[in-house]
């Protein structure tokens, strides 16, 4: 793929409203580093719409088809330029059979078949719920600009080649479950195991946070752990939502003690954001049965500073 990667919009022109639609999500794409190839401001009067179709869907790295109902229809009976495009992605496709250049894009779809038939095989993001359309849209930038989804973890080490001792492969896999590679989530951890350090996230969005003993309702949080840059206190917030510029907090110390109910902000040294709130928090040294501490925590994907 390139630098910049380019993208054609395949569409059928249902009526004004969904060619609006089209028009702002491709728009948007443009805003975030896409070169969007659309017939709306490519193709002039009097143009080759034919040499459009074919120079657009074989020149990208990307064709986006939007599938409602009656680009479905058109697709599967070959009619009209949805047609034409049709005959040559097909080509393409039969030409590399792996082919990961076709997006489907559901909207305005009922129908129990919501692609065409030549791409009943590939997976597709559903926009038909506006409520959903922030998050599929994360998912589709992410997917052209070749950004995982799900980050894939680091490759650790064979537990059983580390040592001969045979309590060595035993630790090594009791550390790999001290964990949550996904980018929000709810975590109860015993910090007097694993020398007090928990991952959350993963890849560049990895934050790894390590814990100590202060108080039965307080917990120390330290900026040590080889991937955090900064973290800091959020004095005043009482959700999530309330963090909308997480730069404003003092990120100086290396080691703050956030209480039950207070919220931590790190970031780490892929510049990416992450916020904690803290639950119940158990001190085995002040009387607890043991030690643990529980927290949600959210992840944001785009290196922003809020958090819904």
């Amino acid at each position: 793929m390139n630098l910049i990667p380019k993208c054609f919009i395949s569409y059928s022109h249902d009526d004004e409203a969904h060619k609006e639609w089209v028009l702002k999500l491709a728009t948007r794409l443009v805003n975030n580093g896409v070169d969007v190839i659309l017939d709306q401001w490519d193709m002039r009067l009097g143009g080759d719409l034919p040499f459009f179709m074919e120079r657009g869907l074989t020149e990208v790295d990307r064709v986006i088809c939007v599938c409602t109902e009656t680009y479905v229809s058109k697709a599967n009976m070959s009619s009209g330029g949805v047609g034409y495009e049709k005959m040559i992605l097909t080509s393409g496709l039969m030409k590399n059979i792996n082919s990961e250049k076709i997006i489907p894009l559901i909207k305005n779809n009922i129908a129990i078949e919501v692609t065409p038939v030549f791409l009943q095989t590939k997976n597709y993001l559903d926009f038909r719920n506006e409520t959903d359309y922030e998050k599929k849209y994360i998912e589709l930038i992410k997917e052209i600009h070749g950004e995982s989804i799900k980050a894939r973890p680091a490759l650790g080490n064979n537990p059983f080649e580390i040592s001969e001792s045979q309590i060595a492969s035993s630790i090594e896999i009791s550390k790999s479950q001290h964990c949550n590679p996904n980018f929000r989530g709810v975590v109860e951890f015993d910090y007097d195991k694993n020398n007090g350090h928990y991952i959350i996230g993963a890849g560049n969005m990895q934050f790894e946070l390590k814990f100590s003993s202060a108080s039965n309702g307080s917990i120390h949080v330290y900026k040590n752990p080889a991937n955090i840059e900064g973290l800091a206190l959020a004095y005043g917030v009482s959700c999530f939502s309330d963090i909308n510029d997480a730069l404003a907090f003092d990120y100086t110390s290396d080691s703050i003690t956030p209480k039950t109910g207070e919220f931590v902000v790190l970031v780490n040294r892929s510049g990416f954001f992450a916020t904690i709130k803290f639950g119940n928090i158990k001190a085995r040294s002040h009387g607890a049965e043991k030690s643990s501490v529980s927290f949600k925590y959210k992840i944001n994907q785009n290196k922003e500073t809020g958090f819904e």
